[in-house]
Order: structure tokens, then C-alpha cells, then sequence
């Protein structure tokens, strides 16, 4: 799981361009095949799932040629109110960029319009918040998979509560849903709305990424 990209940064949330670069080569020499959540099955025991939250402009302009040096591939996930009215003082891609990417190496998905905690809001609301973002998508003319990010990694924690957000997710027709959980997936799985991300952080050293990509979190980080 990635958000942005800088040639330098001290962000947790963004990575440096050199360290990205070292992430993608190792993937590369170490033959990791990058998937869509499209291409989920069959799924072989070197394959990896990049994802990038948020639609920053920076994954614009620096990851097409770094995913076709190293054929590798992305998932970015739009939460549409971002790319209509921006995020803080960021600069975010618009929708003719989302349109340029190259489908080859880039594969849209949900991050829900508002960007609200699923913790904090309706079902209601959940459900009108992902028909606005794949209207917004399908109004623009951008294809994209039926997965969603959930905006800041969080879902109820209550059985009760977690089954009717579940609930609106197969009504919707969404395939999958991912979290943070630092934990590695096995696929096919029994828990396709819980899937886990592995948080890579800006100032993480090609070793930390290493046993990151084998482990998820270890309790040295």
C-alpha cells in the first residue's frame, strides 16, 4: 500500500522516488509477477498487488515509466470528491489523467466520493458514498474494478455492525475489499471484504520492504 510519490520526503506517507525505484527493482529480480484484482485467479506464489490510495498527481507523473521499465503493474484507488475538489493543498490528478493512464499498467477501483471513516457514518450513507463515486467514474467514461479501498483502512469492528456494511458491498456488486492488516493473503480466501495491505512507509529501508513483502509487519518496526 502506497500513497504518494516525491523525489524526497520525510511523509510516512510518501515515498521517495529512489526508494521506489529499489522496491520495483528488487520486485523485479526476485520475479514477482504484479497483478489486477482483475487477474486474481489463479493466483502463483510470487504474486503481488500494488496499490496506490488517493489519485495524487505525483503517481502520474512519476509511475507509468517506472511500471513499464520494471513491466510491472498498479492499482489506484479514486475517491472522486479528491479529484473534483481536491485533498488539502496536494495536487491531485483530474479526470483526463485518469483516462490517460495506460491500461496495461494501471487498473482504476473504489475509494469511496467523501473519503468518511466507515466507522463514523451510516449504512446508508456507505451505500449512496460508493454509488456516487462509480457513478462519478462511469460518467467520465473511466472503467475501473469493482474493489474498494476503505478510506483510512477502517470498517465497523462489530459482527453486527461489519455484516451490513458487508451486506451493501455485495449488493453494489464490489468483488473485494482491502484494509491495512499488514498481513500477507492467500487467495482464493473466505474473507474477500477484509483483505490486508502491507503499509509501505516512506522512510523504509530496502531491507524493512523485504521482510515486509515475506512477513507483513514484524514487531522490530
Amino acid at each position: 500500500m502506497y500513497h504518494q510519490v516525491e523525489r524526497e520526503t520525510d511523509e510516512d506517507l510518501t515515498v521517495s522516488l529512489e526508494n521506489l525505484e529499489k522496491q520495483f527493482q528488487y520486485l523485479r529480480k526476485k520475479n514477482y509477477k504484479s497483478k489486477f484484482f482483475s487477474e486474481l485467479n489463479p493466483l502463483g506464489k510470487k504474486s503481488i498487488i500494488l496499490t496506490f490510495d488517493d489519485g495524487y498527481k505525483n503517481n502520474f507523473n512519476f509511475l507509468p515509466s517506472l511500471l513499464e521499465k520494471y513491466d510491472l503493474k498498479a492499482t489506484i484507488f479514486i475517491p472522486t470528491k479528491f479529484i473534483q475538489e481536491g485533498y488539502k493543498n496536494y495536487m491531485m490528478m483530474n479526470f483526463e489523467d485518469i483516462r490517460n493512464l495506460d491500461k496495461n499498467y494501471f487498473e482504476i477501483a473504489l475509494h469511496s466520493h467523501d473519503h468518511q471513516n466507515f466507522r463514523n457514518i451510516s449504512v446508508d450513507f456507505i451505500e449512496n458514498d460508493l454509488q456516487t463515486n462509480m457513478q462519478i467514474l462511469d460518467n467520465e467514461n473511466i472503467g475501473y474494478s469493482k474493489v474498494l479501498a476503505y478510506p483510512y483502512g477502517k470498517f465497523p469492528k462489530k459482527r453486527a455492525e461489519k455484516m451490513k456494511v458487508f451486506s451493501v458491498l455485495e449488493k453494489l456488486g464490489i468483488e473485494f475489499a482491502v484494509r491495512i492488516g499488514n498481513k500477507v493473503n492467500y487467495i482464493p480466501t473466505q474473507k474477500p471484504f477484509e483483505l490486508c495491505r502491507i503499509d509501505i512507509k516512506g522512510k523504509d529501508s530496502l531491507i524493512k520492504f523485504k521482510l515486509k513483502l515475506i512477513f507483513g509487519r514484524l514487531k522490530l518496526f
